[in-house]
């Protein structure tokens, strides 16, 4: 505010002065960091004594340049994928079963790393949507619908069955989860889910669950799919939690569920997510209690989370090849999604005749229709793959950003 006053009474040239001997001074700056990072670049055998005095002179520079450096390495460390040997999984999944046997109330809270074996890319993993839109690359297209549960997924379905696990926290917005057979009393999809609309101006909450992709036609702060309530004839609108959205709906979010099982749980076990998102929900962490006193935390993720340190075990694995070890461990029966028995058929309500033509995604179909459809999906022709709105909205505007 002073410099801004001191401005205002000064001449035009004298404003004009300023300004360039601002510029030429940051120019001046801009080309000593060039010049001092070509420098250090060098072995200091191969440095010339000029430039062995310049780096003297430029001692400010030079730890500026190093600290960056530090940072940047830091960085790269953490976006690192990393596996444990066999040998070290194995005696780390045995630690895992034996958490998992003796807790009381254990609640899992999964990430976008659970689906990557369904061929859904996670956000920030090598190949993930964030890492790839920083660098500038393209996000290829890819057909949701046509994910199914994974082995992980069956798995957390089996554990809840055999009461070993309580609740299950989920940031996916993939269904699958739902789709596993996993009730949805046990289940908080606390970023939405994408097979469900909803009708908000119903005295209580109205769900529509689809065999499709509701969010073709959302996007941020823009939540109308287009189709109406057939009680109150009110617009839809999907349940997908936007990144800079605050999530107000009950379902299927299950805030309550997911607190209350926080709140109970002696251990709690992190499934393929960096936690950049979830650590930010204290509820789920009950930091507020001492030490001693708060659940026992297990991690499942190639990359570095900022839980670790917290951790009382971290598990650099595939997520499928953990639970498959820990089924083994507890001597349980690998479960096999069956398409047929897929619960989602048995939930859905289906278009009315005026709807049919409100959307353009593939259903999920069962098996024998599947068949019929896939036969002619090949007989036609100019059939593309698509991004879900909830994903592929993003992917755009990200792609759009970089040209």
């Amino acid at each position: 505010m002073e410099e801004a006053g001191r401005l205002g009474v000064l001449s035009r040239e004298e404003r004009k002065a300023l300004e360039k001997a601002k510029i030429l001074r940051q120019e001046k700056e801009r080309d000593t960091f060039r010049r001092v990072s070509k420098i250090l670049r060098k072995s200091e055998a191969d440095r010339t004594k000029d430039e062995q005095e310049m780096l003297q002179q430029c001692e400010d520079t030079v730890q500026e340049m190093k600290l960056r450096k530090s940072k940047r390495d830091v960085l790269k460390r953490k976006q690192e994928e990393v596996l444990d040997d066999p040998d070290e999984l194995k005696r780390k999944v045995k630690l895992l079963s034996a958490a998992v046997r003796e807790a009381k109330h254990m609640v899992i809270y999964t990430g976008a790393g659970i689906s990557t074996a369904a061929s859904i890319p996670d956000y920030r993993g090598p190949n993930g949507v964030w890492t790839l839109l920083q660098k500038g690359r393209i996000v290829s297209a890819t057909d949701l619908s046509e994910a199914e549960p994974t082995l992980t997924h069956m798995c957390i379905a089996k554990l809840y069955e055999e009461k070993l696990v309580n609740h299950v926290v989920s940031q996916n917005c993939d269904g699958l989860h739902l789709r596993s057979g996993l009730p949805r009393h046990a289940l908080s999809e606390l970023h939405g889910n994408m097979y469900i609309e909803v009708c908000t101006i119903c005295s209580s909450l109205r769900e529509y669950i689809r065999l499709f992709d509701v969010t073709e036609r959302t996007a941020l702060h823009r939540h109308g799919t287009g189709r109406l309530c057939h009680k109150c004839k009110g617009e839809l609108r999907d349940t997908i939690v936007h990144f800079g959205e605050r999530g107000t709906l009950e379902q299927p979010l299950n805030w309550k569920g997911a607190e209350a099982a926080a709140q109970k749980a002696d251990v709690i076990l992190c499934l393929g997510s960096s936690l950049k998102v979830l650590k930010k929900y204290a509820c789920l962490w009950c930091m507020s209690r001492p030490p001693n006193k708060r659940p026992k935390l297990y991690i499942v993720n190639l990359q570095w989370t900022p839980k670790d340190d917290l951790a009382a075990l971290k598990i650099h694995g595939k997520c499928d090849d953990v639970l498959k070890l820990l089924m083994e461990e507890l001597n349980l029966e690998l479960p096999v999604y069956d398409k047929a028995k897929d619960p989602i058929f048995g939930m859905s309500t289906s278009l009315r005749t005026e709807e049919a033509e409100s959307h353009s995604r593939k259903l999920i179909a069962p098996p024998k229709v599947s068949e019929v459809l896939n036969q002619d999906q090949e007989s036609s022709e100019g059939s593309t793959s698509v991004l879900g709105g909830w994903f592929g909205r993003g992917c755009s505007k990200g792609r759009k950003k970089k040209r």
